[in-house]
């Protein structure tokens, strides 16, 4: 604590230091710590905030009244309250906002669009999902936004031609765009193509465009750097060669799953152009060695390549690709089942700068693979080992000399004891993630020693480790920073490791206990009572009563999503009673499906009218 004399002198000091402190603090945390110190420091907090992410749409009008001054970005994803009045208040109240992200808002349609058109600032907007959007709605964000440089519209499923057509010619600032999802055919590739500014263009699963689309884009949008047609059914490698021919410095081409046959021979010429690209997705292609030698006799600027499930990648291949590829930070080789620990030696000798590899079901990588990643990629993140049944103890002690490690996955992975476990929680202290699905030799005792060494660790999967007890719970307990946990099938826990990982872990968001029949009222109380930043929870097939599901339910004031299939304690009535606690902040809830018939139409009217999304199981 400081002392009086201390707070007097810091109290004395100007606005703009104040201010110029403020910026420093680089942390959400450190910011947060510094506006409850006190009034004239949570002032500099209101005074110098850009950016406002708003959990509850009710309290949107407070927030504005102080903060709308200077607000430049503000997200509302997901707010299930969002109407058009709110929106027009909020354009009004802020003339200098240039950023608002209002997906997967299931009330977002024509008429709030119409009202946030008035915002003319706007600079980037996400419209993800906003199921009730249509074409009215877009032409007055065209019309209205005309300076608008980012736009997403993922999802939007009645956006037509015509929407996109009019947003072209309005919105000509565009830098970004994403229509992935959408039925829009080849005349919105016509209208896209006619974009100077574009730089970046999402089309993933676009049905209805096919190659003849591509060659629109071939003759336009000159700027183009980053291009995504993975999904697109009707694009082959004629529709990629258009593209390609057309956008000698493009940086970025994600065409996975969209080629079913072998890269054609007229394709890979066209590669041989590409000097300046550094990600290139083509997962679920057939590949033959001629493409791995074209693309690293062309490629070399590559720091990406996406090879998951592909046909035809073997540990030549790879070894020719690393030789000349050296700069490459992420690869993707999920389910390229020929792959051994010759292509790994040669991965981790040639890609010292490696940061991110994903080998899934890759069944032949051993220890000595594993040795070769922990000699020479010292800087790697990311592995995803998930079903590599070669993967032992002594080579997680090898994988641990990655001390940067911060996303391991080893689910499936049945050879790795606590032993294993240990020597990843002594030396990968940066751990966030990670995933332990059904890696039945992995218990208690391995869980202390990753409780005492990673302290960061964020998310965690332990569901189906069945020698997990309550002790084991009681070591999770200590992971401050723990916001996502799966512990699904834990058949030895009770209600007080629940109750340790309630106490303990403050951050909980999302919880998966699914099938944990044995823990009882006691560890839900608990629950209830601590963990109330928990927005997501899957309570199927637990012994959880009517009582304590109304207070978990009632009591999670931040709870949007709720799984609740198959409680064989719990009435009919306690279930009512649990969804009526909930009701006006639950957005998503599984029932078991009998319950449809057996509900009161009045409460399934009211979750409906509050727009909460019913699935029967």
């Amino acid at each position: 604590m400081l002392s009086f004399q201390s707070s007097k002198n810091v109290l004395s000091l100007t606005e703009d230091l104040l201010v110029r402190i403020y910026e420093l603090l680089a942390a959400e945390s450190d910011r947060k710590s510094f506006r409850l110190v006190c009034r004239e420091f949570r002032r500099i907090d209101t005074l110098t905030r850009r950016h406002l992410r708003v959990i509850r749409i009710e309290f949107l009008p407070i927030l504005l009244r102080h903060w709308a001054w200077g607000l430049k970005s503000l997200v509302l994803s997901r707010a299930t309250g969002l109407r058009f009045s709110g929106l027009e208040m909020l354009a009004r109240a802020c003339p200098c906002l240039e950023s608002v992200d209002v997906s997967y808002c299931c009330g977002f349609g024509d008429r709030e669009a119409a009202a946030l058109s008035s915002a003319v600032g706007l600079r980037e907007l996400n419209m993800d999902k906003c199921l009730q959007l249509t074409d009215v709605g877009l032409a007055k964000i065209a019309v209205g936004c005309s300076k608008l440089e980012k736009l997403s519209l993922k999802w939007c499923m009645e956006m037509t031609d015509l929407g996109i057509d009019l947003l072209c010619k309005k919105c000509v600032d565009l830098k970004y765009l994403d229509v992935s999802y959408l039925k829009v055919t080849n005349e919105s590739l016509h209208s896209i193509a006619s974009l100077l500014k574009l730089e970046v263009l999402g089309l993933m699963a676009c049905p209805l465009i096919d190659d003849v689309g591509l060659q629109f884009i071939e003759r336009g949008c000159p700027s183009l750097k980053v291009i995504d047609v993975s999904r697109c059914e009707g694009v082959s490698s004629s529709g990629l060669i258009f593209v390609v021919r057309g956008h000698r410095n493009l940086l970025e081409l994600n065409a996975g799953y969209c080629l079913s046959q072998e890269l054609s021979t007229a394709l890979l010429h066209q590669m041989k152009n590409l000097n300046h690209l550094e990600v290139i997705r083509i997962d679920g292609a057939r590949i033959s060695e001629t493409s791995f030698q074209v693309i690293s006799a062309n490629c070399k600027s590559l720091v990406e390549i996406g090879l998951s499930k592909c046909l035809g990648v073997t540990n030549m291949g790879i070894m020719r690709l690393v030789s000349a590829c050296i700069n490459l930070r992420v690869l993707n080789l999920t389910c390229c089942h020929s792959i051994t620990d010759a292509a790994i030696s040669a991965i981790a000798y040639s890609c010292r700068s490696l940061v991110c590899l994903k080998v899934e079901s890759c069944n032949m990588i051993t220890e000595k693979g594993l040795c070769q990643l922990g000699s020479f990629c010292l800087l790697l993140e990311e592995i995803d080992l998930t079903d590599c049944c070669g993967v032992n103890d002594k080579g997680l002690e090898y994988l641990s000399r990655c001390s940067e490690l911060s996303c391991l996955k080893l689910g499936l992975c049945t050879n790795i004891s606590n032993k294993g476990l240990s020597y990843i929680g002594f030396n990968c202290l940066k751990i966030h993630e990670l995933d332990l699905y059904r890696c039945t030799g992995i218990g208690d005792d391995g869980l202390e020693a990753l409780s005492n060494g990673c302290k960061k660790l964020r998310k965690l999967n332990l569901s189906y480790c069945n020698e997990v007890s309550d002790r084991g719970l009681g070591y999770i307990g200590r992971l401050e920073e723990l916001s996502d946990l799966e512990m699904r099938a834990l058949h030895k826990i009770t209600g007080v490791g629940l109750e340790a990982v309630a106490v303990g872990c403050k951050r909980l968001a999302d919880l998966d206990m699914k099938h944990c029949e044995k823990v009882g009222d006691s560890g839900f109380w608990a629950l209830a009572y601590y963990s109330k930043n928990l927005r997501q929870i899957n309570l199927s097939y637990c012994g959880i009563s009517d009582m304590a599901l109304c207070m978990v339910m009632g009591n999670l004031s931040r709870l949007q999503e709720a799984k609740l299939v198959h409680l064989s304690n719990c009435t009919v009535e306690g279930v009512e009673l649990a969804l009526r606690a909930c009701c006006v902040r639950i957005k998503k809830v599984k029932l078991f499906a009998p319950l449809r018939f057996m509900l009161s139409s009045e409460i399934l009217e009211i979750l409906h009218a509050r727009g909460c999304i019913i699935r029967w199981d």
